[in-house]
């Protein structure tokens, strides 16, 4: 019988609870072994149901028990700390999306996974879904030619409709967000684009505000983004899609256009300049309001059995992060940035 993988679980919250605790349970290679949370509570209710171990430090967890996996699901600012103590404690890990807040910490966290023979992988699940692997490969087969201009958008409703938390989440608490609906949202989909079109974002023109919450970290974004091959498109992350969620993309290309999450049924449409048209109904993509499997832990689990990269590295998840950096140090700035080594705003 193959030993299976000892996995740990820091932060209880939304995201454990929805999407890495259930999908560990149904893969057959994962035992549960530690729950870590402030909220000893939390912890302790999945420790109780897998016969594991409860604390309220992920400290003090990595000291006392043997894992060779972490999932971090903490609130952002504790993504890096977090994610570098599991890397010295010789586990393998996966963080939630944004991978860190400032760009040396996401060198940081690389550097320690390389230091101490480790994946990293970032928990972009939008590469997963169904209609992103099949747009993936009509994109990959050429038929479509170049990409030339594209929009991206994600929105909902906000982090009180999510979190476990509901208004008095850490999503609305600087000190520990840092980055708000263009953390949560935008860098989905800076990541997203980046994957599809196999290019990197060059420079990058900003609007972020906060128009509606009553809290201090933004609400909505609008970007601009110029690719190294010269495709321009925009990137909308928002928290004030009250009615309407949008997590959708279009891609114009030399040959024809190609949507997204457009339509509930066909999740991916293709038009092309002939006039002929194809539709794909493959899987949903998920929402707040409907979970579908993430794939994400199946993937980090693989890596970890078959000794291979992760789709989403350390290093992907990095460039995703400072396009949405740069497109903070715009809206500061009032200026397009090309992207650098940026910090946190």
């Amino acid at each position: 019988m193959t030993k299976k993988i000892r996995v740990a679980v820091v932060g209880c919250g939304a995201i454990a609870q929805r999407r890495h605790i259930p999908e560990y349970e149904e893969n057959e290679h994962v035992e549960m072994v530690a729950f870590a949370d402030p909220v000893l509570e939390r912890a302790e209710a999945y420790a109780q149901k897998h016969q594991a171990k409860a604390y309220a430090s992920y400290e003090t967890m990595l000291r006392e028990t043997r894992v060779d996996a972490v999932s971090v699901c903490t609130p952002n600012y504790l993504h890096a700390p977090a994610a570098i103590a599991a890397a010295k404690a010789g586990a393998h890990v996966l963080v939630e999306k944004p991978m860190a807040v400032a760009y040396d910490e996401g060198q940081a966290m690389i550097q320690a996974a390389r230091d101490n023979g480790v994946y990293l992988m970032v928990a972009h699940n939008q590469r997963y879904m169904a209609a992103h692997v099949k747009a993936k490969e009509i994109l990959d087969s050429g038929r479509l030619g170049r990409v030339l201009t594209f929009r991206t958008s994600f929105g909902h409703g906000g982090p009180e409709n999510w979190s476990v938390d509901g208004r008095d989440s850490w999503f609305f608490r600087k000190q520990e967000a840092v980055l708000g609906a263009m953390g949560d949202l935008g860098v989905h989909k800076s990541d997203l684009i980046r994957h599809l079109l196999q290019d990197e974002v060059m420079e990058v023109a900003s609007f972020i505000s906060t128009l509606h919450k009553n809290t201090d970290v933004d609400d909505n974004a609008t970007c601009v983004l110029r690719m190294a091959s010269g495709a321009i498109g925009t990137l909308v992350g928002s928290w004030t899609y009250y009615k309407g969620e949008d997590n959708s993309t279009i891609l114009w290309c030399e040959n024809g256009v190609m949507k997204l999450g457009t339509s509930p049924e066909d999740r991916v449409i293709v038009e092309l300049k002939d006039g002929s048209m194809e539709r794909y109904r493959v899987g949903a993509v998920a929402t707040n309001a409907k979970q579908v499997k993430s794939h994400v832990i199946d993937a980090f689990i693989d890596c970890i059995r078959h000794r291979r990269e992760p789709l989403v590295t350390g290093e992907e998840g990095l460039r995703s992060l400072e396009v949405i950096l740069a497109a903070f140090e715009s809206q500061r700035t009032g200026q397009v940035v090309r992207l650098g080594h940026l910090t946190a705003p």
